[in-house]
């Protein structure tokens, strides 16, 4: 799904919230419009209102033009019901005075407050994209770790913070720096989540190794078996 996309299904679900605090019921989204059984168009919803009023609903991501003001009201008498846009505001003095003309109630809803969700919104699915790619990763194709660093890999992976995973292992704090630089070096997710992120990557990393052998030991065994019955 493609980033409009995404952003306009993020003001659609926040100018329902935005309704139905206000006291509407959201009857039906995405409606249909027919004219003598041919379909016309399509509405974004159907709503009452706290007046007990239907009313057409189009949400706008951007602001009101007299394009939009002339398209809901057509929908409005189609549906026999009140036209009420939810946007970010009108375009320009044009559209609301045709707006005010026509009966066009309009939700006007703070620009920093639509953007500032969707860029959230955005903002939180693409991280949780990229975290789990790199999660699969890092435990299908793990580093190649050194013998030495895999008792500290493990201690790294069950301490709370690197003064416990330090005595767990009997050493100081600082001899463990070549461990979280390796960590680091592996993922973002170690260098930007703090030290939850270093114990993360640190499991991540010993469940891929776990995996990587148990895989050879298969190999290993496939081939044994071959060898025996040629």
């Amino acid at each position: 799904m493609g980033v409009g996309r995404r952003r306009w299904l993020a003001s659609e679900r926040i100018a329902f919230r935005v309704l139905e605090e206000r006291g509407f019921r959201i009857l039906e989204t995405h409606r249909k419009l027919v004219l003598d059984g041919v379909e016309v168009g399509e509405v974004d919803a159907l709503a009452e209102g706290p007046d007990g009023e239907r009313y057409v609903v189009e949400v706008k991501a951007g602001r009101l033009d007299v394009h939009g003001v002339r398209q809901v009201y057509t929908a409005a008498v189609l549906e026999d019901a009140k036209p009420l846009v939810v946007a970010k505001g009108f375009a320009d003095d044009a559209a609301k005075k045709l707006a005010e003309s026509l009966g066009v109630e309009v939700i006007e809803l703070e620009d920093v407050f639509l953007v500032d969700s969707e860029e959230l919104e955005e903002i939180v699915h693409g991280a949780v994209v990229e975290g789990v790619a790199e999660a699969l990763s890092l435990v299908l194709n793990p580093p190649r770790v050194p013998p030495e660093e895999l008792d500290r890999l493990k201690a790294v992976a069950s301490s709370r913070n690197i003064l416990e995973a330090a005595k767990r292992l009997g050493v100081k704090p600082g001899e463990l720096r070549e461990t979280v630089k390796l960590l680091k070096s592996a993922s973002s997710i170690a260098r930007r989540g703090g030290w939850r992120g270093v114990t993360l990557t640190a499991q991540l990393v010993l469940a891929g190794l776990r995996m990587r052998a148990a895989l050879d030991a298969l190999y290993d065994a496939s081939e044994k078996l071959s060898r025996t019955n040629p």
